[in-house]
């Protein structure tokens, strides 16, 4: 196939070497000339032969809604518009609807696989119509895992549904994250273990904990023991927070996911003010001690 892919990142210059390797031509446009193929999105459609793919990868909220909007105003009826990035579902339903003005078609994917994508291939997670997700199955098969179809893709749904399933994957991400950490701190707080990089490659085969995040965190032990040259302070994509507003919204509990997004809060947190509260209230009422500054 024949795609145009706006937004060459980490992610996108990745895929397009992935689609690039299993035959697919691809015309890429970044800001950044020095990976660009062409000067603008618009030389980008002119490139393309109709009916025409394009498939976005820039930073949800504005970017993705300017560059939407850019296309419509570019592509014609027939043409398929493919949001990739990390968008918030309900931004879906608007760029659909504004490219169906002009009879363009929308399908939103959630992708996974980082920077690894581009050897590992990527999960993916499509939202839309049945006709226009199969109209891109040459794409979404170059770019997921070697492997049956259904372990690496799924059609999640009607546009949304991709960026859905994604936000959850997030969560769950999040929690799995947040476990294995608190496993190594208080592996690397024992005295009895004395050899933690060790104990936690033990756990890569054979293991119910075993992983691919567990296989990352043995490579980062590797290339540092005791993780001295990091700062533990984490961010957040926002995914996780609109996982935890959707189990809000559907009275779904989910304390684990919760928790691992507000340990990120708390790592940006130099000198807790709520935790200056807790001492200051101990001391109030037990006379307990406190450290002053």
């Amino acid at each position: 196939m024949q795609l145009g892919l706006v937004g060459l990142g980490r992610m996108g210059f990745n895929m397009r070497e992935r689609l690039r390797a299993a035959g697919h031509e691809v015309v890429g446009y970044d800001r950044n000339a020095e990976v660009s193929d062409v000067a603008s999105i618009a030389e980008l459609v002119e490139k393309l032969s109709g009916p025409r793919v394009v498939w976005i990868m820039v930073p949800h909220g504005d970017p993705t809604r300017q560059t939407v909007e850019e296309l419509s105003g570019l592509l014609a009826a027939g043409d398929l518009v493919i949001e990739g990035g990390n968008s918030k579902f309900t931004d879906d339903q608007a760029n659909a609807a504004l490219l169906a003005e002009n009879a363009i078609k929308y399908v939103d994917v959630g992708v996974s696989g980082g920077v690894w994508g581009a050897e590992n291939g990527y999960g993916l997670m499509a939202g839309g119509d049945a006709e226009d997700v199969e109209r891109a199955m040459p794409i979404f098969d170059a770019l997921r895992p070697e492997g049956p179809r259904e372990e690496g893709f799924a059609h999640a749904g009607p546009v949304g549904a991709g960026h859905y399933a994604k936000m959850v994957h997030n969560g769950i991400e999040y929690g799995l994250m947040q476990a294995y950490a608190e496993g190594f701190e208080l592996l690397a707080a024992s005295d009895v273990v004395t050899d933690v990089p060790a104990t936690i490659k033990a756990w890569s085969r054979g293991t119910v904990v075993r992983s691919w995040l567990l296989d990352l965190l043995v490579r980062a032990l590797d290339e540092d023991p005791e993780l001295a040259e990091l700062r533990g302070y984490v961010q957040d994509s926002g995914e996780g927070r609109w996982t935890i507003e959707e189990s809000i919204n559907n009275a779904v509990p989910a304390p684990v996911m919760t928790a691992a997004l507000f340990a990120r809060f708390a790592s940006r947190q130099d000198d807790s003010p709520a935790m200056k509260a807790v001492a200051a209230l101990r001391n109030q009422f037990g006379g307990h001690a406190v450290k002053k500054d």
